[in-house]
C-alpha cells in the first residue's frame, strides 16, 4: 500500500466515524465558505486533487495552502458511494456545526447591529438554504427556523454554499425567538417601504404554502407588505428576504 493509498483509507475511516454527529459540506463553494468563517472542518475529500487545488488557485487562492493541507484524494466511484448526488466539482467535507450556544447569544444580545431572519415553518429546504445565503451576505445577526424542518440539513447546506458559517442558524420553537421588534411580512401590512426597520428587529416571512402563521402574526410588532403588482399572487421566499433586507440596509460600504 502507498502512502497515498494509507491516508485514502485513513480518511475514509475518520469519514464513518464522523459522518453521523456532522454537516456535509457538499461542494468545493461550500467547503471553500465554511473554511473562510471558521468551520472545524474534520475531513475533506475529492476525486481529483490536482484540479480542485487549481480550481482553488483560480477562485479562492487564500485558501490554497489550508486545502493543501487538507484534500485526500479518493476514487470517484468511493465519493458517489458516500455522496449519492455529489457536486459537479468532486468535493465533499465534514465538518461540526456553529456553537449553538454562541449563535443564540449573538441573536439575543441588544442592541444588535443587523436584524434576524425568522421563517415561520418553511417547507422548502433549498429555500431555507438560499435564505441563508442572502442573510450571511447583507450581514444579518442570524436566521431561525422554526417548525420541523433542520435548517442545517445537507440540502439546506448545499444551498446555502457553506454559509451557515457566515451567521447565526437556528430552529426554535416561537416562545424562544430572540428579543426585539418583530416585523411580520403579510399582505395586509403597511407598505414596507413607508417602514423603517430597526438594527435589532426581527423579519419574520411565512412558509411557501400557509403564509404566516396565526401565532405568530399576534405576536407581532408591526404587519408590512412588500411591493406587489395586482394578480400576482406571491414572491419566492428568498426573493421576499432580499427585498426586506435590501430595505432594512444592509452592510455598511467598507
Amino acid at each position: 500500500m502507498t502512502s497515498d493509498d494509507a491516508r485514502a483509507a485513513a480518511a475514509l475511516r475518520q469519514w464513518a466515524a464522523t459522518a453521523p454527529d456532522a454537516v456535509l459540506l457538499d461542494g468545493f463553494h461550500a467547503l471553500k465558505h465554511a473554511l473562510r468563517f471558521g468551520a472545524g472542518v474534520r475531513v475533506a475529500l475529492t476525486s481529483d486533487r490536482a484540479a480542485t487545488l487549481t480550481l482553488a488557485d483560480r477562485l479562492a487562492g487564500d485558501l490554497t495552502d489550508v486545502l493543501d493541507g487538507l484534500l485526500v484524494e479518493v476514487p470517484a466511484a468511493t465519493l458517489r458511494e458516500l455522496v449519492p448526488r455529489i457536486h459537479t466539482t468532486g468535493v465533499a467535507a465534514l465538518a461540526g456545526r456553529r456553537d449553538r450556544r454562541a449563535n443564540l447569544d449573538a441573536m439575543s444580545a441588544l442592541p444588535r447591529k443587523a436584524p434576524v431572519v425568522v421563517l415561520d415553518n418553511p417547507r422548502n429546504l433549498g429555500n431555507v438554504g438560499a435564505v441563508i445565503r442572502l442573510a450571511a451576505g447583507f450581514g444579518a445577526t442570524g436566521v431561525v427556523t422554526t417548525g420541523d424542518i433542520d435548517p442545517w440539513h445537507p440540502n439546506a447546506v448545499r444551498s446555502g454554499a457553506g454559509l451557515h458559517y457566515a451567521t447565526a442558524v437556528e430552529r426554535l420553537p416561537l416562545e424562544e425567538l430572540p428579543p426585539g421588534p418583530l416585523y411580520v411580512l403579510d399582505p395586509e401590512g403597511d407598505d414596507i417601504r413607508s417602514v423603517p426597520v430597526p438594527d435589532d428587529a426581527l423579519i419574520a416571512f411565512g412558509s411557501e404554502r400557509h403564509g404566516i402563521s396565526p401565532e405568530l402574526r399576534e405576536r407581532a410588532t408591526r404587519l408590512v407588505a412588500l411591493p406587489m403588482r395586482p394578480q400576482v399572487s406571491s414572491y419566492n421566499l428568498a426573493t421576499s428576504v432580499a427585498m426586506a433586507l435590501f430595505h432594512w440596509g444592509g452592510p455598511a460600504p467598507a
